[in-house]
């Protein structure tokens, strides 16, 4: 990887963690990876129901918007409905920067079945 790339990639990673930094933005994914294809009122009300989080329309517009600035999710308009969506493919990019740390010493290797 050359130096412009590694910068590409990490900014990437960065953002990537910045949106996942947020316990709410976590929550929408996890709403989002049971029941795909959800409209603003479907998430909203799914907080409520299913994590006791009453959050504004606004609010989970804005860590929608967060989410869809890191590749995480998509969205498509039919009608005046918007229709969020889950892509886990960046995720890939957090996981291949988190395996090239090296492990704690005295650390068990996960990848190690022994």
């Amino acid at each position: 990887m050359t130096g412009n790339q590694q910068v590409a990639y990490s900014a990437v990673v960065d953002i990537l963690f910045q949106a996942l930094a947020h316990p709410a933005r976590r929550i929408l994914l996890e709403e989002l990876a049971a029941r795909n294809d959800q409209s603003l009122f479907e998430l909203t009300v799914r907080l409520i129901e299913n994590h006791g989080l009453a959050m504004t329309r606004q609010a989970v517009t804005k860590h929608l918007a967060v989410l869809r600035e890191a590749g995480l999710v998509t969205a498509t308009t039919a009608g005046r409905t918007t229709v969020h969506h889950l892509d886990p493919t960046p995720l890939a990019a957090a996981r291949t920067w988190l395996d090239t740390l090296p492990s704690p010493s005295g650390a068990a290797d996960p990848k190690d079945p022994s």
